[in-house]
């Protein structure tokens, strides 16, 4: 028996056997009536984009057979290409929303399907539930009803507007001149696209993993440290200044330096920060207080950050004078509230970042031509080094205890009624239920508990000053979770 179509955290994902061209055309059916029935509208135009696995192309090609059957345009690119791109597509040509046939990091035997609203900002659950609610059959309008399907290139109108958000590039001030980047694309979408823009903007680029393969080279197309391995020791090799890579679809980025290697994406996102606040001019600010940091002409503006995000990006705020707001994981409501607050950045530490200026999406491609800037105006190894030595140490794991679907919401009320008063011998400050429970401790530590939106586990961080902390504060979390299950 299948399991029934669900749009969960990123959309609707499913193993081969249960992803079928049928069911995709219901999909897109659904989508069809939810833009006629809800947003009333009688036409207009989808894009359709789609990723690098095999079978991706083809699925797309049925979503615009079934948008044209019910009388929308559908537009497609010629090749795979980075969700991002079809997102602002949106946004560029007032579209009525976007299709993209995409398992993102997942392995070779899944796909999946992502829609995204007029607004070219992830669909909200109230959104997708219109959606699963509508999923049926194809339908056929009379031929002089139907819309129609056209192939086109999608990069240059981005391209331009790329260059002009970040202020790097052709025909910008500035450039990347100088900079030599390792450009790792696992395989994925970002080829082609991603290490074009950095070569434009002005860097030298070397590229790794930039042939399309349907099996990724055996290694799922994620962006993790243990992924990365090769990329490290190829930008040590090189003398390179920066390694940057994308997922399966290019909605996220990976950085490597040659200190540090794998760059933590908490540390990514908090010294991003400081070079937008900043204005991107380099400021010595090693050894200065937070109330000492001298005025900047940079922009102004909060941050917003998963609960799951490190807290150093709280403390790069406040030196600046902003605030930040925290939201459950998934990009979606880092979106909504990006809207509300007018953020100028907007992140996760599972690597999905966006900026104000752009679309509320995530995008892997846009925050590699950002990394380029940010390595060319002063290293992330120095400006990291600054961070941790004007406001502490970070470290930050995760770990994941089994638990079925089914069982999660039990887990998290057992949770509820067992919550404890000191957590690895630290006392318990507050908790906050955002999403889960984070479980903040006295000494500015904090362990968090919440159901995975994708997998049947629970997930369990933990942030302190010491790597021996967060690992006594991953084994009490364990042993919180593990016998409610």
């Amino acid at each position: 028996m299948e399991t029934p179509i669900s749009f969960g955290t990123d959309g609707w994902r499913a193993t081969l056997d249960e992803f079928t061209a049928p069911r995709v055309r219901m999909v897109g059916q659904a989508v069809a009536d939810y833009l006629r029935e809800v947003e009333e509208r009688d036409g207009g135009t989808v894009a359709v984009g789609y990723d690098a696995r095999d079978t991706s192309r083809g699925f797309a090609e049925e979503l615009c057979r079934v948008l044209a059957a019910n009388g929308f345009d559908a537009l497609i690119p010629p090749r795979d290409c980075p969700t991002p791109l079809a997102v602002w597509t949106v946004a560029d040509r007032e579209l009525a929303g976007a299709l993209v046939v995409s398992a993102s990091h997942n392995p070779p035997n899944y796909n999946g399907v992502k829609f995204f609203p007029h607004d070219a900002a992830p669909a909200l659950p109230e959104v997708t539930d219109e959606i699963m609610a509508r999923i049926a059959e194809p339908r056929t309008l009379p031929d002089d009803e139907q819309g129609s399907v056209r192939e086109e290139d999608l990069l240059e109108p981005y391209a331009d507007h790329a260059f002009d958000v970040v202020g790097v590039g052709p025909d910008e001030e500035a450039d990347l001149d100088g900079l030599t980047v390792v450009y790792d694309a696992m395989h994925g979408s970002g080829r082609g696209f991603t290490d074009e823009l950095l070569e434009r903007a002005g860097a030298t680029v070397h590229r790794r993993r930039c042939e399309q393969d349907a099996e990724f080279g055996g290694t799922n197309p994620e962006p993790s440290a243990e992924n990365l391995q090769g990329l490290v020791e190829e930008v040590r090799e090189k003398d390179a200044d920066l390694g940057i890579a994308n997922d399966g679809d290019s909605d996220r980025i990976a950085v490597v330096t040659p200190d540090r290697g794998f760059l933590d994406e908490n540390l990514f996102f908090a010294a991003t920060y400081d070079y937008l606040l900043e204005g991107g001019h380099a400021s010595d600010t090693s050894g200065v207080s937070s109330g000492e940091r001298s005025e900047s002409d940079g922009e102004s503006g909060p941050a917003v950050r998963t609960v799951s995000t490190t807290f150093l990006v709280d403390r790069v705020a406040e030196a600046h004078g902003e605030e930040v707001v925290e939201t459950a994981v998934g990009y979606k409501w880092v979106a909504e509230a990006m809207k509300e607050s007018d953020a100028l950045i907007g992140g996760e530490e599972s690597g999905g970042f966006s900026i104000r200026g752009h679309v509320r999406e995530k995008d892997g491609v846009l925050m590699a031509l950002l990394a380029g800037a940010v390595e060319s105006d002063r290293s992330y190894d120095e400006r990291v080094d600054d961070l941790l030595a004007e406001f502490g140490e970070i470290h930050q794991s995760k770990v994941s205890v089994d638990c079925p679907d089914e069982r999660k919401q039990d887990v998290l009320a057992a949770l509820e009624a067992e919550l404890p008063e000191e957590v690895a011998g630290e006392r318990v400050e507050r908790v906050n239920d955002t999403d889960g429970f984070k479980i903040l401790l006295e000494d500015g530590s904090w362990l968090l508990v919440r159901p995975s939106g994708t997998e049947p586990k629970m997930r369990v961080y933990a942030e302190a000053a010491s790597e021996a902390r967060v690992e006594a504060l991953l084994d009490a979390g364990r042993e919180l979770v593990e016998p409610l299950v």
